[in-house]
Parts: C-alpha cells; structure tokens; sequence
C-alpha cells in the first residue's frame, strides 16, 4: 500500500452508541470515564476507529469492549463536529441509536470504570458534546417509536 503525505491536517474519527430501551421511560446505557479527558464523567460508550474499519463497525466494536453489550443493528444519528468537542485534538464523532427491549446486564470494561443504565428524564451532566447527541437520539427515537 502506498502511504501518502498531506499538507493538510486530518481530525480523528470516533464512533459514539446512544443505546436506548423500548419501554414506558426508557433507559440510556451510559459508561463512567475512567481516564481523562472527563475521568469520573458520564458519557457513551465509544470511541476511535480504527484505520481498518468503518464507523458502523468502530461502534458496535467500541459498544462491546466498553460494557460487554453485543449489537449487531444499529442506525446513524449523525456526525458531530464542533472544533472544540474533544480536548485531546480535532475530534469528528459518527454517532449512532441502538434500541432493545429491556435494559440488560452491563459491566464498565476497557477504559470504561462503570458501566450502568439511567432513565431518560434522569440522565447525569454528559462529557464532550454528548447533550447534543442525546437531543437528537431523542428526536430520532420519537420518530421511529
């Protein structure tokens, strides 16, 4: 393979998972950060692609390595690319809605300290832009339940 040299910079690319229950008050799966940047901080789970993967399997990779959770379907929120939304660098986010049932047995694995399920209407102060996130996960779950 050729490597190419640019004189451009290239921002980072992360995949980030709303999971989302299909009950009367759904739940959100949120990891507590167990590293900085935001170490002790509630966010979704996720995470940096790899060079070899696309988004779709950056996240369900980054889902199963942080809380143990297996997906296989998944559908795309958006992009998210506010210059300062990660403080390590030029970060652009993928993010993406699972739904299932009913909340399932969860464990913080990776550089994921916890790992736990929070009703929608009691969600905790999210890291990076997350907020913006869960607003439009929200948005698309209504439409789609």
């Amino acid at each position: 393979m050729t490597q190419y040299t640019y004189k451009y910079p290239r921002p980072a690319v992360t995949a980030d998972c709303v999971v989302m229950t299909k009950e009367a008050t759904p739940q959100v799966l949120l990891i507590e950060r167990g590293f900085d940047p935001y170490k002790g901080c509630w966010a979704f789970p996720g995470g940096f692609m790899n060079m070899d993967e696309t988004t779709e399997q950056c996240a369900i990779r980054e889902l199963e390595e942080e809380t143990g959770l297996e997906v296989t379907d998944l559908q795309q929120i958006g992009a998210y690319s506010k210059v300062n939304r990660d403080p390590r660098g030029r970060t652009v986010t993928v993010a993406y809605l699972i739904v299932i049932d009913a909340p399932v047995a969860v464990i913080g694995q990776d550089d994921a300290a916890k790992a736990q399920w929070f009703p929608i209407d009691a969600l905790p102060p999210l890291a990076f832009d997350h907020e913006d996130i869960m607003r439009d996960a929200i948005k698309m779950y209504q439409y789609i339940y």
